[in-house]
């Protein structure tokens, strides 16, 4: 056991967590008290954001730390370890979530707030910085069930019938996928006796591949239903559009994101050697995701359906680095994911505020009711124009740096694959924007409401694509530490 205490600066790395639990917890108690829910519910994020600013500030100066619970040593006891990329990316999915809640401050109905709308997703952020923080593969699971239990009452939060539709497909394939994750961590324990993220990197490169590969298998299908590759994806583009805009911002911009970084985390630090033995496979559904996504959208009318096919094929781009599972091109995906948590969460307020000012859901029942030239047009465009990876704006840095990586080493059908997905998402997004924006059909729509928080996304995203120079820096520092894992382990004090 061990017998120092815990420093008190080292509680900033659960700190994110317990606000988001206590803060949630206090709201619940407080549920009758209404007008006090999305203010003190803004109040916690915002703590929750200055935390996770001030953690990884601390990785980029110190490299990885690490915190184990119940006063035992690693591995017996539960640890959080914070990397740069874990880090980083709580830091986007809570400034993210703060977004949101400034918009359903003002789109909330008073049913929905008392239904405990604010303990949701300050719990749907509890379990989102879990995953991001953990060092310890069953404490994962954990956080993946209590993000499910929160998105699944913030999809159903309004009742409405729609709602329930979508809350079904997406409950029952999430409970597949935790349950598949959940055989995967029985297996994975019974080949390597640990579950510690630390212990697993050396005790994994002296145990047999061929049952550490089917193992990975498993825990790639559940992750990847998590994540929405191709061909387990149904479930998103049936569920993503059906709650309030606000709620599949929320939802867009984080709940995928855990998958990919469960699968980044679990292919490239932990089992590379079974990344080695599914390369082929990881590649081509890598490959199936870039490409059948923004296709998807491009048949579609339903205005956030179709963004959930557009965030699909992003899901294929943040896992094109697989594969290979090169410095570089974990680099690119590493910036992609923290880029399609901002543009898409951005994109699914600005989809919100379209469908309340037109009063339609249906792009061919939209037809300029705004003018072309307004803010809104603008945000849409600049968020289409962004997952393309048009340059300047965000999306084409880490688009660059996967293709740099794939020509340097002759990967063709993924340069192909990702071409054609810029493409094809410029297609369908400029299609989706053209029938909103110029199709002459209808009155003009009143000024559209509550544009702060898709304001504020927007322009971090055009700030961070005109100087990219800080989140790229932090990305080569992330990229560095997954594919060299060495000062993780240490920070958990298992270094050889």
């Amino acid at each position: 056991m061990n017998t120092h205490p815990t420093v008190l600066a080292d509680w900033i790395i659960v700190l994110p967590v317990l606000l988001a639990i206590v803060g949630g917890a206090i709201l619940l108690m407080a549920r009758r008290s209404l007008k006090l829910q999305p203010w003190f519910g803004l109040l916690v994020l915002a703590a929750i954001v200055v935390c996770d600013v001030a953690l990884l500030a601390r990785v980029l100066a110190d490299g990885p730390v690490s915190m184990t619970m119940g006063n035992w040593l690693a591995p017996f006891g539960i640890s959080f370890t914070v990397d740069v990329m874990g880090a980083g990316f709580a830091l986007v999915a809570a400034f993210v979530a703060f977004a949101v809640t400034l918009s359903l401050m003002t789109e909330a109905p008073e049913a929905a707030v008392r239904d405990g709308l604010y303990p949701l997703v300050l719990l749907l952020v509890a379990g989102v910085s879990g995953a991001f923080l953990t060092g310890d593969l069953f404490n994962l699971y954990v956080w993946f069930e209590v993000m499910l239990i929160a998105s699944f009452g913030l999809i159903v939060i309004a009742g409405q019938p729609i709602q329930l539709d979508g809350a079904v497909k997406y409950g029952v394939l999430n409970l597949l996928a935790t349950t598949l994750f959940l055989i995967g961590l029985g297996l994975l324990y019974g080949q390597l006796g640990t579950l510690n993220m630390a212990d697993i990197i050396g005790r994994a490169a002296r145990a047999d591949p061929a049952p550490l590969a089917a193992t990975a298998a498993l825990f790639a299908l559940a992750f990847g239903m998590k994540a929405a590759i191709f061909p387990v994806n149904a479930w998103l583009p049936a569920s993503y559009h059906t709650p309030p805009a606000a709620i599949s911002a929320l939802m867009g911009g984080l709940l995928t994101k855990v998958g990919v970084y469960a699968l980044l985390r679990l292919f490239v630090m932990l089992l590379p050697g079974a990344r080695a033995n599914l390369g082929p496979t990881l590649e081509g559904l890598a490959i199936a995701t870039m490409i059948l996504g923004p296709l998807s959208a491009i048949a579609e009318t339903n205005l956030r359906r179709a963004i959930g096919f557009v965030l699909i094929g992003g899901i294929g781009v943040s896992l094109a680095c697989l594969p290979s599972g090169h410095q570089q091109a974990v680099f690119g995906s590493q910036v992609y994911v923290v880029h399609s948590m901002l543009t898409l969460a951005a994109l699914y307020l600005v989809a919100g505020a379209i469908e309340r000012s037109t009063g339609a859901t249906d792009t061919r029942n939209m037809g300029r009711q705004h003018p072309p030239g307004t803010p809104l047009s603008a945000m849409f465009l600049v968020m289409v124009l962004a997952i393309a990876g048009v340059p300047p704006f965000l999306g084409f840095w880490p688009k660059l740096l996967l293709l740099q990586d794939f020509t340097s080493t002759g990967d063709w059908p993924l340069v192909f694959a990702l071409l054609a997905n810029g493409l094809l998402t410029l297609i369908a997004g400029i299609r989706l924007w053209s029938r909103i924006f110029w199709q002459p059909i209808g009155e003009p729509a009143g000024r559209p409401q509550g544009l702060a928080p898709a304001v504020l996304l927007t322009g971090t995203i055009l700030f961070l694509g005109v100087w990219p120079s800080l989140l790229l820096n932090a990305g080569l520092v992330a990229s560095q530490q997954l594919v060299d894992a060495s000062s993780y382990v240490a920070a958990v004090g298992l270094a050889p």
